[in-house]
């Protein structure tokens, strides 16, 4: 059976805002954006104060650890915010494309928190024009 595409977020980074550092055996990107968000559970934007943060260790193994908000209607039409925890590990500092991602999901949805806080996703990072999207699926075991 395959995996249920639930939402997709278009990333729109912003390039002034990024700050970085770069050390004996590490490098350290932290990447600031925003975006809309269109799916089956959720549409709305990403609120500002996203950011995606990008470690690099001494042998060349990258996290990637995006934290965000998403603003919008949930599937009721309802008001609500998610907020999103993503991971991704890639070796060589190489990032493959697709990437691919452990999201988490919190929300105050009496819609949606069942359903997000209970059940398992992935994600994977797809290019775009102004910043990657990023498709969230559910797991369907």
């Amino acid at each position: 059976m395959a995996d249920k595409l639930i939402m997709e977020v278009y990333v729109e980074l912003e390039p002034e805002k990024v700050v970085d550092l770069t050390g004996p055996g590490c490098k350290v990107k932290m990447l600031p954006f925003v975006g809309t968000v269109k799916g089956e559970i959720f549409n709305g934007v990403v609120a500002p104060g996203g950011v995606d943060t990008q470690v690099t260790n001494a042998v060349g193994v990258r996290n990637m650890s995006a934290r965000y908000m998403l603003i919008g209607k949930d599937s009721a039409g309802k008001d609500c915010r998610i907020y999103v925890d993503n991971e991704g590990w890639f070796t060589n500092g190489e990032q493959p494309k697709p990437f691919t991602t452990v999201p988490t999901f919190l929300t105050d949805s009496e819609t949606l928190a069942q359903y997000l806080h209970q059940r398992k996703f992935r994600g994977e990072g797809h290019p775009g024009e102004k910043g990657p999207i990023i498709k969230f699926y559910e797991i369907m075991d």
